[in-house]
């Protein structure tokens, strides 16, 4: 059981807000917009803070809409449902919902926290790719300095400051080399697994040097899709097909994929965890944490005994949860060693640090 939550922003005259006569009118739209929508929909709570407005929706199968609008002309919308209700007519509603309802989308949100709470601010003038996947929201954003980036949840990120506002952009071939460790690793004639690795950067630079197969496999054909339209100088052309002479990119469950290759007592030379970071938290445990665990320990199963696990950490400002990602290294089904490197990513503002698990 999954819950979602989409948040919309909007902007309107500031004194949409103040007088009380367009806020009314300003109500009424927003209703009809949402009743248009949302089936059953009946207010809950309408309030009035500090000159800002509240009102509480119910939708359908117990859905929640909040709705606030600030004094400046802010209004957000925030919808709160479970993943298997109605998720099409909400997925409808925020790619089409606000439409001549005198409601103007915000641009894309220019500011992030890194992990460590500091606050960044990008150069972003103009959103060229949004869309909303069954598991995340998708965007593509365009940086005058950095070039193209793609975020994922963005608001999930603001909001939790875990990582930083752009998953990847086209400045960032450090990040890929770096993880990869290029010059350093020796992937001719190799069988690799990338687990996630949507964007396509890494699997279009292992792919230039000459390894024997790569299997990728990613949950989100969204992000692939989106990559190979608007980040070619990240991934190439190897997102443009399923599969090629020697590489296939299976669109799935990586957890799912690795039990069956475990089960089949298959083995690679190496395998990339390209995919969370590692979570910023008092301790080491919760969902994300389990998930990691997870995906370490089937990762070392599938690893030839030369073989070798690469991944990214976190920033380099972050030493309490690198700590503790290597007392959970420790603590696999099986022995191993590590090393560390680190690299200045561009789209990060700061030093990341890159993990390389050998078995022992």
């Amino acid at each position: 059981m999954v819950a979602h939550t989409v948040l919309l922003d909007f902007t309107v005259s500031s004194s949409v807000i103040a007088d009380m006569e367009k806020r009314s009118g300003l109500k009424s739209a927003i209703a009809n917009v949402l009743a248009e929508h949302f089936t059953g929909l009946k207010p809950l709570i309408e309030s009035n803070i500090d000159g800002n407005l509240l009102i509480l929706y119910t939708g359908p199968r117990g859905s929640l809409i909040t709705v606030r609008g600030y004094t400046e002309g802010l209004i957000t919308l925030n919808i709160e449902y479970y993943k298997q209700d109605d998720q099409e007519a909400l997925l409808t509603f925020e790619s089409e919902g606000a439409k001549g309802s005198g409601l103007e989308r915000c641009k894309p949100a220019q500011q992030a926290f890194t992990a460590n709470e500091r606050l960044l601010e990008y150069d972003i003038d103009k959103l060229v790719f949004e869309a909303r996947s069954p598991y995340q929201k998708v965007q593509i954003v365009h940086s005058k300095s950095l070039g193209n980036l793609l975020v994922l949840d963005e608001l999930q990120i603001l909001q939790l400051a875990r990582d930083p506002f752009a998953d990847m952009s086209e400045a960032d071939l450090i990040y890929t080399e770096t993880l990869m460790q290029r010059g350093k690793e020796d992937y001719a004639g190799k069988e690799i697994v990338i687990l996630g690795g949507g964007d396509g950067g890494l699997l279009w630079e292992l792919l230039k040097e000459k390894p024997k197969f790569v299997t990728m496999l990613e949950i989100d054909d969204i992000v692939m899709k989106a990559c190979s339209q608007h980040m070619r100088s990240i991934c190439g052309d190897c997102l443009d097909k399923r599969k090629g002479d020697n590489y296939e990119i299976i669109v799935g469950d990586c957890v799912k994929a690795l039990a069956h290759m475990i089960e089949e007592g298959r083995q690679f030379d190496y395998v990339f965890g390209d995919l969370t970071d590692i979570p910023i938290s008092t301790t080491p445990h919760g969902d994300a944490w389990d998930f990691i665990r997870l995906i370490l320990n089937s990762s070392v199963k599938v690893l030839k005994p030369t073989g070798k696990y690469m991944t990214h950490g976190n920033g380099a400002s972050c030493p309490e949860s690198l700590k503790m990602y290597e007392e959970v290294l420790s603590q696999l089904c099986v022995p191993i060693t590590f090393t560390k490197d680190r690299a200045f990513v561009p789209s990060f503002f700061e030093d990341w640090i890159f993990y390389q698990v050998s078995l022992k």
